[in-house]
């Protein structure tokens, strides 16, 4: 079996290399796959592809509903080809809690970037994960990459307290807003702000551009008084109409800003320190799992659940007595 896996990894691989299409989307397909077998392939696929990566310019894209997100990165996505550039779009929709499913309506969305040959857009359903992206978001940006795109765009499923993942992941971070203010500008959470490297006001046009223009004002002054995440940027405030394609330049000038600003050496930092934070995350996720397959201590679990509704036990004790459990040999 793991002879097969690492063949089936490198053929996949030079495939994607190769900048074949369906490739790419197989390749997709199985690094987000939950099936044991699978998961094998795909992290020799990944370690295959991972000396081909790097070079891309990573952008997450998160903001409410209503703010324009599939209109934005249409227009974005259109710009950036006009451009030489190579984008590829990872759209995450909520899935259902009950069935579990997903519209997956980004694609449709996106009518003319989806028809680019130069572009490349897949949607894929969240999964219940927490942070606005699927669990293995990450790596498929990475397979994307590795394919020969050098800018990623990754639209998350929306905005809150959990939907900062994606900061983790992309080297500058831009929130999409639609002209607000008042109850609707204090919705906005504080966390998400702070993590912002642009704000991007949108639908700054007919009616809606006086409201727009107060936004950025208020959201400019906003972040004045926040400590920002690098001494080297102040997150800009920019307004911009997608649907009328009009800012798309100033918005691709300071991603290449940003960047700039970084250096090198700061970028290397920066990813380096969302590899650590992925490392753990997986690290949570593989104990989760081998607990879940451990049925000797599905009782132990349960009575320490018990335990706990009953204020009998604290959790941080009762999660001490988990992890020894399942550290102690044959357990």
């Amino acid at each position: 079996m793991a002879a097969d896996a690492k063949s089936d990894a490198a053929n996949l691989a030079g495939q994607v290399r190769g900048g074949d299409r369906r490739a790419l989307a197989r390749a997709i397909t199985l690094v987000e796959s939950t099936r044991a077998d699978h998961r094998e392939t795909a992290e020799l696929l990944v370690a295959a592809l991972l000396p081909d990566t790097g070079s891309a310019i990573r952008v997450g894209i998160s903001g409410p509903p209503g703010a324009g997100k599939s209109t934005f990165i249409e227009a974005f996505g259109l710009h950036l080809l006009e451009a030489g550039r190579k984008p590829a779009v990872l759209a995450v929709d909520p899935s259902s809690p009950v069935s579990g499913g997903s519209i997956l309506g980004d694609k449709t969305r996106m009518e003319y970037l989806s028809r680019d040959e130069r572009a490349f857009i897949r949607p894929s359903p969240s999964g219940g994960t927490l942070g606005g992206v699927a669990r293995r978001t990450r790596e498929a940006a990475l397979v994307c990459e590795a394919a020969g795109f050098d800018t990623l765009l990754i639209e998350t499923v929306g905005v809150g307290q959990s939907e900062t993942a994606v900061a983790e992941m992309v080297d500058l971070f831009m929130l999409l807003l639609p002209p607000a203010g008042g109850d609707e500008l204090q919705g906005i959470k504080k966390g998400i702000v702070e993590l912002a490297d642009l704000v991007v006001i949108n639908k700054d046009d007919g009616d809606l551009a006086p409201a727009a223009g107060r936004t950025a004002a208020e959201y400019g002054a906003a972040l004045h008084m926040l400590r920002p995440a690098s001494s080297a940027w102040h997150p800009p405030v920019l307004r911009v109409s997608a649907l009328h394609r009009k800012g798309m330049e100033s918005v691709w000038g300071q991603i290449l800003a940003h960047r700039a600003a970084l250096g090198p050496a700061g970028l290397a930092a920066k990813r380096a320190g969302q590899a650590r934070a992925v490392l753990w995350r997986e690290i949570e996720e593989e104990v989760r799992g081998r607990l879940a397959a451990k049925g000797a201590l599905q009782g132990l679990l349960e009575r320490l659940e018990s335990d706990i509704s009953q204020g009998l036990i604290g959790p941080a004790q009762a999660a001490r007595q988990v992890v020894d459990a399942l550290a102690k040999p044959g357990s």
